[in-house]
């Protein structure tokens, strides 16, 4: 339990207030609203409640700020203990004071503008009385000026801008849009009359967004920033949150129940009734998920709240949960030198790597905060309240973690998710394994964080354990090659959900076993081939456990049974590095000696990765020059790669004693993709020909799959 004069000092940050001009609501106005039964149509809304400082903390803070207006952490700490505030607080009152001294000084000058713009008022007017009245000397009659009027100069004016305007965005719409999609080839009388728009996206460089790739219409880069009226809100929110992920955290029964799959669930009940007013009634349409999970991982408090503060930290280290993160506005970065008291306005996107599951987007901020006895906590809070938004499929109730530190650099991690969603787009095959939580539940997040917590301890090993092959002679050409297979992991997460980043087409309608395409385009990026890159993938349930679906598509030696383009060659694994407990959790390099010997041998590297919740193998064909810098520690970040691979969850949470006879018994839910690279030429024009064939291969590729484990598994 905490020291209850924390928890005091932590409630005053719910009546955040201003001085006289600057006056805010309280937390408890703000979130206090009915839900259900107990709102009453008929009854009028409570009179506003408003909260002060005392006369004392503005008169010493008015002091303060005629001295020294802008304050640093270090006064804004020692000033907030002299008057019992947190630094929180303290802040925003200088924040707010300044707001009013500008706004002062802006009217005072607006009010010398104004009577200047009347005393020029009244000079133009006697101007133009006298031209309306001057007569011309050669003929006694009115003059004619020969000078256009204002009107007209500043319609000439106003034009000659415009048409720059245009001219301008002409420019860079011919620059960067290219050709337009009419010059693709019109494939829909092919296709089942189906119209078909592969968008063809550009793999530039994207400003403070994690990601790879840019549409002009997307949700999330929509949203903007806080204003300053809601600043104080949200931190009222922020401190609200972080109070109820506490007490969810550490609370049992009633509040959780115990699931048959071990995970804790909400007693939705009993969480009204403990929290009463949190960020509102349940949206009509949206279904509740909760879940909690605990864990020790190998990794030390301090690196864990680093990544979790840091957007490219966090959305590297989730890339199979995060397609896409950005933060908009950093309220405060924390005091003391590290990030207690951090504040961040964000908006993410979180997805299961499949093109048949929609993305869930929201819009929330992030608060960090150490407590009295060591333990840190990071709680999420959706901002939907300040900004509806009626089309808003989710939004995120207090969810986060504590994490408590432990001996020898490892740390306990209790996780808890609560959201509101609507999954109903959700395809069929996939229903059990998001209704049971396990697609984006705290068991998820847990399990992925234990497994990069131990991948990032590999990596930062100096010596070479004895497993890892001698291929690999140095500690640096380890570290290249595991940095090099990251981002190949990192790209093919990142393109394989159903971001609405993407612009996939199906071209079968046939069922869950739809192949979905779309086309990028690779420019002026080292890390991937130049061209026009097409990629496939499709979603299928097969009736084999996770766990030998996986062994199955890891192993080289069973390769050659579903890799068409091995074409039948023996695979050797020539470098092998172990990065994480289970045997699974690997990078290999493999070599493909083809059956044909007039054909040059091909390298592939390959990463796979597995937990309780979900797997990977993933794989790309690399460059024998490049892989060889690439092993005696040169630069991986110019090696050219097009990830494919194989994305695996569980169907369910059950596991049936007797055979897998449908969906959620205990099979599993295989996603295949692949990327390939259909012309080297960033403007040329996509042909049939391509769709088709890698239409073919990733069909073909699901029946060997299909056939080999069935054998397998009769």
């Amino acid at each position: 339990m905490f020291d209850m004069t924390r928890k005091n000092s932590e409630s005053e940050l719910m009546e955040i207030i201003r001085d006289d001009d600057y006056e805010i609501k309280s937390g408890a106005e703000t979130m206090d609203a009915p839900s259900g039964d107990d709102q009453d149509p008929n009854q009028r809304p409570k009179k506003k409640s408003y909260h002060r400082h005392t006369q004392r903390q503005i008169h010493e803070m008015e002091a303060f700020f005629k001295e020294c207006p802008h304050p640093d952490d270090k006064q804004r700490k020692e000033l907030s203990r002299e008057l019992g505030l947190e630094p929180l607080q303290v802040k925003f009152w200088f924040q707010n004071k300044r707001t009013q001294m500008k706004a002062q000084h802006e009217r005072h000058e607006n009010a010398i503008l104004k009577a200047e713009n009347e005393k020029l008022r009244a000079e133009n007017n006697r101007y133009k009385e006298a031209l309306s009245n001057a007569t011309c000397p050669s003929c006694g009659g009115p003059a004619a000026l020969g000078e256009m009027s204002f009107d007209e100069q500043h319609l000439r004016i106003e034009n000659a801008r415009l048409k720059e305007e245009i001219d301008r965005i002409s420019g860079i719409a011919a620059k960067y849009v290219g050709k337009p999609l009419s010059s693709f080839p019109h494939l829909s009388s092919h296709l089942h009359s189906r119209s078909v728009d592969l968008g063809a996206s550009n793999f530039g460089t994207q400003s403070g967004f994690v990601g790879e790739m840019d549409r002009s219409c997307d949700l999330l880069r929509s949203v903007s920033g806080p204003t300053e009226a809601d600043k104080p809100m949200i931190v009222e929110l922020a401190v609200a949150a972080m109070e109820e992920l506490i007490r969810l955290a550490q609370s049992g029964e009633p509040l959780w129940v115990p699931r048959n799959n071990s995970t804790d669930v909400l007693n939705e009940d009993e969480y009204l009734r403990t929290f009463p007013r949190g960020i509102g009634p349940k949206p009509l349409g949206l279904r509740s998920e909760s879940s909690r999970e605990s864990a020790v991982v190998i990794m030390n408090h301090v690196n864990l709240v680093e990544i979790l503060m840091d957007v490219t930290q966090w959305s590297s280290v989730f890339c199979g949960i995060v397609s896409r993160a950005m933060t908009l506005e950093v309220l405060s970065t924390g005091v003391a030198g590290n990030y207690n008291g951090a504040l961040q306005v964000m908006t993410a996107e979180f997805q299961v790597p499949s093109p048949l599951v929609p993305t869930r987007e929201n819009y929330f901020v992030r608060y960090c905060k150490q407590h009295i006895d060591g333990t840190w906590a990071v709680v999420d809070v959706s901002l939907d309240n300040l900004r509806p938004n009626p089309v808003s499929k989710c939004r995120r109730r207090p969810s986060g973690c504590l994490i408590q530190e432990l001996p020898n650099g490892y740390s306990k991690v209790i996780w808890v998710e609560h959201v509101e969603v609507d999954d109903r787009a959700v395809h069929n095959i996939y229903r059990p394994v998001v209704n049971s939580g396990l697609a984006f539940g705290a068991k998820r997040w847990l399990a992925t964080l234990d497994r990069q917590c131990e991948r990032l301890a590999s990596s930062m090993a100096s010596n070479i354990p004895a497993g890892d092959l001698c291929v690999i002679t140095s500690p640096e050409g380890r570290k290249s090659m595991l940095k090099l297979a990251e981002r190949m992991v990192t790209s093919f997460c990142t393109g394989v959900g159903a971001s609405t980043a993407h612009a996939w087409t199906t071209l079968s309608p046939t069922g869950s076993d739809d192949v979905r395409v779309m086309t990028r385009k690779s420019t002026d990026d080292p890390g991937r081939p130049p061209g026009i890159v097409l990629s496939a993938a499709t979603s299928f349930w097969i009736p084999v456990p996770p766990k030998r679906a996986f062994d199955f598509l890891r192993d080289e030696n069973s390769r050659s049974e579903w890799d068409i383009l091995s074409n039948g060659g023996l695979v050797q694994e020539m470098a092998h590095i172990a990065n994480g407990r289970d045997p699974g959790n690997c990078v290999s390099l493999l070599r493909v000696n083809s059956a044909n010997s007039s054909q040059s041998n091909m390298l592939i590297l390959q990463e796979s990765c597995t937990d309780a919740t979900g797997s990977y193998v993933i794989y790309a064909p690399v460059d024998i020059v490049a892989m060889n810098v690439v092993l005696s520690g040169g630069d991986p970040d110019y090696v050219a790669l097009l990830p494919s691979g194989f994305a695996i969850l569980p169907d369910g949470p059950a596991h049936n004693g007797g055979g897998i006879l449908e969906i959620g018994s205990g099979g599993s839910l295989l996603t295949v993709a692949f990327q390939i690279l259909v012309d080297s030429v960033p403007p040329a024009k996509l042909s049939l020909g391509s769709v088709a064939t890698v239409n073919s291969l990733i069909k073909c590729t699901v029946e060997r799959i299909k056939a080999a484990v069935m054998c397998n598994n009769a």
